[in-house]
């Protein structure tokens, strides 16, 4: 798994990919307390655009707009956050046993994207903002009247309308959100169906929920709640899914295969490696629970371990690209770079499309430090940075790559933008324009310079 960076976009801040697994962001302390753990993985990746892709069409959205983050965190949790992005946890994918179960809930949040739930929830907290404050500036117009009046019960009254019309605005903000998660179930039903794929995994996975929150909804007021009561939630799915005639369709073996492939990994470099070693012990001699121990020795340092381990799953599945991949992290991370690039050049002749794949072999030919493979790595880094632009070590290796060359300019501009990538905006903005004089007006190095140079950041206030 390419622990691949922290992927930038305009006010997500990345960190460094490269050779430890699920690296947090790189952000100042301030940020890093309201920023989620942002990891990167091309086989995960791959795998969730798969899940999205026929849910994106059924709901009439253009995949390549929408972004895909992935979140370390253990609990089974999605989310969807403006701008058309779309979070999924760690926890999430190794939680569900099925692609199905995962399917359903990422169905949902596409519901809330198609449906632009976020912006109305904020214009409906703009409004619930402005409602509140009317409430209080009325109710306490008439408290201060009515102690200027010598009323003790008209300053009373006064101060029960402050209050009382808070709660009803909380009341009334609660009541939308409900709506929002039953319209994006609703959403995501019908893509499911439109998609041909069944809900019951959604079903499963709400089911969850449910048993999680068993005891702390005993007794809530359903009107004080942001979610739909659980049960409530699972009949009405229940009821409209077993109408459709996909109810009873199955994920293909090969999806369940992938799906298993990718919990371990997730499992394996992100888990306990106690529990990494119960929910795959040596007794269990499935590829996935070979995959998970082969990571887990390179996570507990035991590299030669790792990499006879990883040998043997090549020989079994000869042409799975991620399987190269781990091969050329672990001798990449042991100082082996020259040992690394073979594996990681098998690793983009099979999958030639993944930028993240092209950025490691880049990183590796650079660390050689051959000039001779120079080319090569500023071929495979400039190709990489095109589908992943936002990831500094792919930046970083393509400006130690133009300094093996001599190219300077280049060089000052490829660390112009890693620093760009990394959310230190003056510091890109300084070199950017220092080192745009080199090139001629006009021209790509010079365009880039000056993206950089116009780019102004979100305000913090927003």
């Amino acid at each position: 798994m390419t622990n691949s960076i922290q992927r930038v976009v305009r006010g997500l801040v990345g960190g460094m990919i490269g050779i430890a697994m699920l690296a947090p962001l790189a952000v100042g302390p301030a940020e890093a307390q309201s920023r989620p753990a942002l990891v990167r993985d091309a086989e995960t990746e791959a795998l969730i655009q798969d899940y999205l892709r026929p849910i994106y069409k059924a709901a009439g959205l253009r995949a390549t707009s929408v972004e895909l983050y992935l979140v370390n965190n253990p609990s089974f949790n999605a989310f969807v956050a403006s701008g058309d992005k779309i979070f999924v946890n760690t926890g999430a994918i190794i939680d569900s046993k099925t692609p199905n179960e995962l399917i359903g809930v990422l169905a949902h949040e596409t519901g809330h994207l198609a449906g632009n739930h976020q912006i109305q929830l904020r214009q409906q907290l703009e409004t619930a903002k402005t409602m509140a404050l009317i409430g209080s500036v009325v109710g306490m117009g008439a408290a201060i009247a009515g102690a200027a009046s010598g009323s003790g019960d008209a300053a009373r009254a006064g101060g029960g309308i402050a209050m009382g019309s808070n709660e009803m605005v909380r009341r009334g903000l609660l009541a939308y959100q409900r709506s929002e998660e039953m319209a994006a179930d609703r959403s995501a039903l019908t893509y499911l169906d439109k998609s041909g794929q069944s809900a019951k995994g959604m079903i499963t996975t709400f089911q969850r929920f449910a048993d999680n929150t068993l005891f702390s909804s005993q007794g809530a007021n359903p009107y004080l709640q942001s979610h739909p009561m659980p049960n409530e939630r699972i009949d009405l799915i229940e009821s409209a899914a077993k109408k459709s005639k996909f109810y009873n369709t199955k994920d293909s073996p090969e999806l369940q295969s992938r799906h298993d492939m990718v919990r371990a990994k997730l499992s394996a470099f992100s888990e306990d490696s106690m529990l990494v070693m119960r929910r795959y012990p040596p007794s269990d001699t499935s590829m996935p629970a070979r995959y998970a121990r082969a990571i887990l020795a390179y996570r507990t340092g035991n590299s030669r371990n790792a990499i006879d381990q990883i040998g043997a799953l090549i020989k079994s599945r000869p042409n799975f690209p991620y399987f190269y991949e781990l091969q050329g992290q672990v001798l990449l991370e042991a100082g082996r770079a020259k040992e690394a690039v073979a594996p990681l050049r098998k690793a983009v002749a099979a999958a030639p499309k993944s930028g993240l794949l092209r950025i490691m072999l880049g990183q590796a030919l650079v660390e050689v430090g051959d000039p001779k493979s120079v080319d090569e790595a500023v071929k495979n880094l400039t190709i990489g940075l095109q589908t992943d632009p936002d990831m500094p070590i792919g930046h970083r290796s393509l400006a130690r790559a133009y300094a093996l060359r001599g190219d300077i300019a280049m060089a000052d501009l490829a660390t112009a933008q890693g620093e760009f990538a990394e959310g230190k905006f003056r510091e890109a903005k300084s070199r950017a324009k220092r080192v745009q004089s080199q090139f001629k007006t006009g021209s790509p190095a010079w365009l880039r310079a000056d993206d950089i140079l116009s780019y102004t950041p979100p305000s913090k206030t927003k």
